[in-house]
Parts: structure tokens; C-alpha cells; sequence
């Protein structure tokens, strides 16, 4: 049953004593999240194939990455602002069903400008997934709750990438690579009928009782008390936004690098078949999903336990930033298993970064403002992710060496966290609210 427009759900007799609708609301978000990677990640695990079945350079593997992540960039921050004006549920309904048809799409060409193509339009689409998310974790959760909610979220990402790594393969063998988009491409269509009949914002959901409207509106953090929509340019003056934006830049590179460039270089360095992708791919992801819900969970105990907001979440930083280090040395590794283990904690260190990361999004920005915020930083960090790729595959092509790639994945985070002490040092909340 809808409620009347202006009626709460504290006044509405046909609510719940006692819900939890917000954690159906995490569990949409988690779902939309596996799909935006598993559909991102199909290209990734088939492009060893890909690059011998129509002979493409390490240059032009590098080109096509670079199309869908400046794609991806540009999508960020007008689907974001979008977001923001029309609403999360039609918002998302709608990107995600765009990028589901053009994830079926990459199943029917087969030049290299085809896939330019089929890539573009897919970064331009799946650009909304993370500045939606982001929004609709801001309506629906309590500060204190944010961060779990991003760690959950971002284990999705993970998730996406363990549901390729097993379905990819299986499907390109025994139907055909073109069976892989097409079958990943239907279950974002599926997804879209879920949550265009299960999202509601809280003052709106009928299901959801008055202890929690209260708990969702009664813990945010001042900023989310504006209503109108802040203007970019506003946004755009804020110390805040520029240090998650700074973040981004830097560190975004890394993770599209591995998603990117990780089964080729497994099949490249321990000559392992795309049917022998899966397990190691598995075991990796799997350690990135632990980092991602554990990063997003401590900061909740450390404020619990008395620690201010702020001191949680460098406190959970800090360490995932220093855990990345010994991917330094990951060209000398002969070891396919120890290889393994040290991507496998270095990416659950970047996804317990990540799930902070966007949380303190929401902590320094009202929510009619996360999306854009999000959007932006996300674009920038899309845009260097897009110049790294150009960055790899020329050193690929001419130097065969993974060393310098390395070098920059296990140095960045450390000076992201600098930056963000720098110029957040209490992560105080953006001050044009009035």
C-alpha cells in the first residue's frame, strides 16, 4: 500500500511495529553492484581469447579499456546529477536496463570498432550504478550504519567478478563467447522488474515501521538536512569534495587495472588457460569480498567502542593503505599461489579503503547532494583509470614488464590517505548548508 504524499511513516496505521526494510533496500544495492561487474567483467576474463581470435596489440587491448573507463568518466557526472533531480528509483531502473541491453549487444559484433562501440555506451551506462547506490544508502541509512552498508555493497563488486570467473568460462566453452554477454545481460533486466516494485524512499515505503523512520532520520549527519538541490558550482568550492576527488584519482586506477588486466596477466605470466582462470580469480575475489565487508563493519565497532566518526575511519584507512606495500615486488613473484595471496590482500585492502571512501561521501554531504559528489570524484577516477590503461598497454607493448604498474598500485593508496589528512584532517562536513 503507498502512502499518502506528505503522510510519514510514523502516521501511517498500515506500517510495522517493528521493520528492517533498509537492509531489503542494502540487499537491491548489493544485487545491482554484482550485476554492474559481473556484465563489466565478461570482456576482462575473455580477452586473452578475444585478443587471439581477432589479433589485437597489447596497445589496442589498452585502447578499448581506455574507451570504456573515459566512457565511464563522462557518464559519472551527468547520470549522477540526474540522479540526484529525477530520484534513485527511476534513476537506477533506468540505467541499469540500458546497460543490460548493451552488455547483450557485445554478443553480436566482431571488429574492433564494434567493441570501441559496445564498450563505450556500457561505460556511459554502468557509470550510474555506484553514484545511485551511494544515494540510495544515503536515504535509507543511519551515519553510524554507512560504512557497512558501502562494505557490503562494494563485496558486490566482488561478487560480480567470483559470478564471472565461475559462469564465463563455462558458458564460452560450451555455447560460445557471445552465450557469456548475452546470458549476463538478462539478469540486470531481471533485477530492474525487482527493484522498480520493491524501492520507495522511507517517508514513502509502507513497510517500514516508526522505530525505523526514526532510527534512518534521527541519526544522519547535519548535512543532510538541506533540500534543495545544492549547485555544482557550490559544490565545486568545497575542500571536501576535492579530497574525495583527489582520492579517486588516485587510487581508482588500481582497481579497474586489476579487473582489467588480471586474467591477462595470470594467462600471460602462469600460462593458465581462461577454463583455468576460475579458481585463482575465486580465491582472489573472495579475499577482496572479506576486506570490503570487514572495512565497511569496523568503523561501527570503533565508534561503539567511543572513537569519533572521523577517528574510525582513518583508523580502518590507514592499515588497508599500509597492506598494499608488498605488491612492489609482485613482477619477481614465480609463485602462481603466492601471487595469488598478495593481490588477494591487496584487493581486500583497496575494498576496505573503497567502503570508506564512499561512506564518508554521505558523511560530508547532504543527501541530495552524494550522487553528484560521487558522480565527480568517480569521473576523475575514471579518467586517470582511462590514461592508465593507455599507460599499461604501451608498457606492456614495449617492455613486456608489469614492474612499474606494480610500483604505482602499491604506492597510491598511501598518498591518497595523505592527501585526505591534509585536507580533511576532522572530515568535517561541507559547510555552504544553511
Amino acid at each position: 500500500m503507498n502512502q499518502l504524499a506528505g503522510t510519514s511513516p510514523i502516521e501511517a496505521t498500515a506500517a510495522p511495529a517493528r521493520s528492517n526494510v533498509r537492509w531489503l533496500i542494502c540487499a537491491l544495492l548489493f544485487g545491482a553492484t554484482t550485476i554492474n561487474l559481473m556484465n563489466r567483467q565478461v570482456f576482462g576474463i575473455l580477452a586473452p581469447d578475444l585478443q587471439h581470435r581477432f589479433q589485437w596489440t597489447e596497445v589496442q587491448y589498452g585502447y578499448l579499456v581506455a574507451a570504456f573507463q573515459l566512457a565511464y568518466s563522462f557518464g559519472l557526472v551527468a547520470v549522477g546529477r540526474l540522479i540526484d533531480r529525477f530520484g534513485t528509483r527511476l534513476g537506477y531502473a533506468a540505467i541499469i536496463g540500458i546497460w543490460s541491453l548493451v552488455t547483450i549487444a557485445h554478443g553480436f559484433v566482431r571488429t574492433a570498432l564494434g567493441f570501441g562501440i559496445v564498450r563505450i555506451l556500457l561505460g556511459l551506462s554502468e557509470a550510474g550504478n555506484f553514484p545511485a547506490a551511494a544515494k540510495g544508502s544515503a536515504e535509507w541509512f543511519p551515519t553510524r550504519e554507512r560504512s557497512l552498508v558501502a562494505g557490503i555493497m562494494n563485496a558486490g563488486t566482488n561478487m560480480g567478478v567470483i559470478a564471472a570467473a565461475l559462469l564465463v568460462p563455462w558458458l564460452s566453452i560450451r555455447y560460445g563467447w557471445q552465450s557469456a554477454f548475452v546470458v549476463t545481460g538478462i539478469f540486470g533486466v531481471i533485477w530492474c522488474a525487482w527493484w522498480w516494485f520493491s524501492y520507495r524512499t522511507p517517508d514513502q515505503h509502507p513497510r517500514v515501521s516508526a522505530a525505523e523512520y526514526s532510527l534512518i532520520t534521527g541519526e544522519q549527519s547535519k548535512p543532510t538536512v538541506a533540500r534543495k538541490l545544492v549547485p555544482s558550482r557550490k559544490l565545486l568550492r568545497t575542500k571536501q569534495l576535492w579530497a574525495f576527488t583527489i582520492a579517486k584519482f588516485l587510487v581508482d586506477p588500481v582497481w579497474f587495472f586489476y579487473l582489467s588486466w588480471l586474467p591477462k596477466f595470470l594467462n600471460k605470466t602462469y600460462h593458465l588457460p581462461v577454463a583455468g582462470l576460475s579458481l585463482p580469480l575465486v580465491v582472489i575475489y573472495l579475499c577482496s569480498d572479506m576486506g570490503s565487508i570487514v572495512g565497511g563493519w569496523w568503523p561501527g565497532v570503533l565508534v561503539r567502542r567511543g572513537a569519533s566518526m572521523s577517528h574510525a575511519r582513518r583508523r580502518v584507512m590507514l592499515p588497508c593503505a599500509l597492506a598494499v606495500l608488498p605488491m612492489v615486488f609482485g613482477s619477481h613473484i614465480h609463485s602462481l599461489w603466492l601471487m595469488v595471496a598478495m593481490i588477494g590482500i591487496a584487493l581486500a585492502a583497496q575494498q576496505g579503503w573503497s567502503a570508506n571512501v564512499y561512506a564518508i561521501a554521505s558523511d560530508l554531504f547532504p543527501n541530495n547532494s552524494v550522487a553528484s559528489v560521487v558522480g565527480f570524484g568517480s569521473m576523475a577516477g575514471s579518467i586517470a583509470a582511462a590514461l592508465f590503461a593507455v599507460a599499461t598497454g604501451w608498457i606492456l607493448q614495449n617492455t613486456g614488464s608489469y614492474m612499474p604498474i606494480f610500483i604505482y598500485s602499491a604506492s597510491a593508496y598511501l598518498v591518497a590517505f595523505g592527501i585526505l589528512q591534509w585536507l580533511v584532517p576532522n572530515l568535517e562536513g561541507a559547510d555552504f548548508i544553511t
